[in-house]
C-alpha cells in the first residue's frame, strides 16, 4: 500500500522460507529470472484484514499472485475488497512461461471473470494469452521494452538512454501509469509518464526510480 508518505507494509508471518530471485543478464541485455516464492504462496484469504484495504482506490496484482493456492484465493479476496471500495483493478500478465504453465485458455478466462480496469503485458505475454488485450481489460497497456510502449492505439517512444540496470523497470513502468491514471491523466498521458519514469530508472544502478 503506498501513501503520500511512502509505503505502508501490512506484514503476515509464514512458515515457508523467504522467497528469493535469481536474474540472469544475457549479452544482448536481456534477462532470465530464475524464482523462489516461498512464504509467499501461502497468503490465505483469512491472513487479510478489510482496514488494510479500506479506501484504497486501485490495486495492483500480477499474475503471479493468481498461479498457486492459497495466494490466488487470498489475490481474489482482496481483489474484492477494494471492488466493493469501488476501487479500480490492475494486472500485470508478469511472466509468458508462468501464464503457458498456468495454462493461457484458463487465464484468459480468469482475466474475463475479473474484467481488469487496466492489463499491463510484454509483447511475449500477450502473444501467450492468444487473444486481444483489449478484449480482456477496459485500458490495455503493451509493454515495449525499449521501444516504449502501446496503449489506445497509440505508441509511445521512449526516450533514448544509457541503459545501466533494467530489474523493476516494469514495476517502476506500471506503478507511474497507475498513478498517473489515478489522478486523472488519459492512458496516452498516463503512458507518457510511465515511459519518462522507467527510462529514467534504467539509467541508473539500483531498482528504484529516482
Amino acid at each position: 500500500m503506498t501513501t503520500a508518505l511512502g509505503v505502508v507494509v501490512f506484514a503476515v508471518r509464514g512458515t515457508g522460507p523467504t522467497g528469493a530471485i535469481a536474474v540472469l543478464i544475457g549479452a544482448d541485455g536481456e534477462r532470465t529470472m530464475a524464482t523462489q516464492r516461498g512464504a509467499s504462496v501461502g497468503l490465505r484469504p483469512d491472513d487479510l484484514r478489510e482496514e488494510w484495504l479500506s479506501g484504497v482506490k486501485l490495486i495492483h496484482v500480477p499474475a503471479y499472485s493468481l498461479f498457486a493456492e492459497p495466494l490466488a484465493s487470498a489475490a481474489r479476496a482482496a481483489i474484492s475488497l477494494v471492488r466493493e471500495g469501488d476501487g479500480l483493478l490492475s494486472i500485470d500478465l508478469s511472466s509468458a512461461a508462468g501464464l503457458t504453465a498456468y495454462g493461457t485458455s484458463r487465464m484468459a478466462e480468469e482475466l474475463r471473470g475479473l474484467a481488469p480496469d487496466l492489463l499491463f503485458a510484454t509483447m511475449p505475454e500477450s502473444e501467450a494469452i492468444g487473444l486481444p488485450m483489449e478484449s480482456l481489460a477496459r485500458v490495455a497497456v503493451l509493454k515495449l521494452g525499449r521501444g516504449g510502449c502501446r496503449v489506445s492505439g497509440h505508441d509511445i517512444p521512449a526516450p533514448q538512454v544509457s541503459q545501466v540496470d533494467a530489474n523493476g523497470a516494469g514495476d517502476a513502468f506500471a506503478a507511474a501509469f497507475c498513478a498517473a491514471y489515478l489522478h486523472g491523466a488519459t492512458p496516452v498521458e498516463a503512458a507518457e509518464r510511465a515511459v519518462e519514469i522507467a527510462s529514467n530508472m534504467v539509467s541508473r544502478t539500483g531498482a528504484r526510480p529516482g
